[in-house]
């Protein structure tokens, strides 16, 4: 009796939890609708998302005792996707005098503090949060700029969170082999092969829009669902392997049944860049 209630407890824990992930993933497929439809509303969408995700990192490595330049850091990290949508340049090579001003900036800000202690890893941790998430995630803002913009980051997406809705329906009810225990210990083999096979299904279902692109052939269809959705499976695990780092399960509760802004976006910011490289070298040939 008593393993039926503990068995019926679980069951009903389940079906809460993936009750509020189906309440999340509306909101968030709001979201993502307005963002698509609007440029306004998509540049607003990217810095508020920018924002809270560096909030959360920032908040996790403070957990471990250093302590970031986490003002510094969000500036910058707004500023960047900001200069890319309104395509301010100073030079062509503008990125990397930005980085190198940024560098320069923050060692002022150490040289004027008069802890001495930690200064290493303060600086490297801000540098990195800036890099991980306004960096990679501000090619969104490069692929919305692309001619069919819009049908790119809307592929983007679909593809990229079809894996992940895979691997967790997949892992979640015949996962039985462990991917990486020590980073994750919900990550199956089994989930991964969800992951892959979802994502594949998401790239065909996204091929009569991406036709308007590029003729992407059964092969090159295959291979960008499947690319995608393994690299998106890596990015989920560098956040995994940040948040047990410092000792944290979700980097934030913000969306119920799926954690904080990281949690959404943590395979978007590797899919992302991989998927404009892609378009840009091998498909418009910029």
């Amino acid at each position: 009796m008593l393993l039926k209630n503990i068995k019926r407890e679980k069951e009903d824990l389940g079906e809460s939890v993936l009750f509020k992930r189906l309440i999340s993933t509306f909101v968030l497929v709001v979201i993502t609708a307005l963002g698509l439809s609007f440029n306004l509303a998509f540049i607003f969408i990217i810095l508020s998302i920018t924002f809270l995700a560096l909030y959360e990192y920032f908040a996790l490595v403070e957990k471990k005792g250093v302590y970031p330049y986490k003002y510094f850091g969000s500036l910058i990290g707004l500023i960047i996707p900001l200069t890319i949508f309104f395509k301010f340049e100073l030079t062509k090579g503008w990125e990397l005098l930005f980085v190198v001003l940024g560098l320069f900036s923050l060692f002022i800000l150490q040289i004027v503090n008069k802890k001495n202690s930690e200064a290493l890893f303060s600086i490297s941790v801000t540098v990195f949060g800036i890099v991980y998430i306004s960096w990679l995630f501000s090619f969104l803002v490069r692929l919305k700029l692309m001619s069919h913009g819009v049908i790119l980051v809307g592929a983007l997406i679909f593809i990229t969170k079809g894996s992940d809705i895979g691997a967790y329906l997949v892992g979640s009810q015949w996962g039985r082999h462990l991917l990486i225990s020590r980073i994750s210990p919900k990550k199956t083999i089994e989930g991964l092969i969800g992951a892959i096979v979802f994502g594949i299904f998401a790239a065909f279902l996204s091929r009569g829009f991406l036709l308007e692109v590029y003729n992407f052939t059964n092969i090159h269809i295959v291979l960008l669902g499947a690319g995608l959705a393994v690299i998106g499976q890596l990015g989920d695990l560098s956040e995994s392997l940040i948040k047990r780092d410092c000792q944290a399960k979700d980097s934030n509760r913000i969306f119920p049944g799926i954690g904080g802004i990281m949690d959404v976006i943590d395979s978007i910011l590797f899919t992302a860049p991989v998927f404009y490289f892609y378009i840009s070298k091998f498909v418009y040939k910029l």
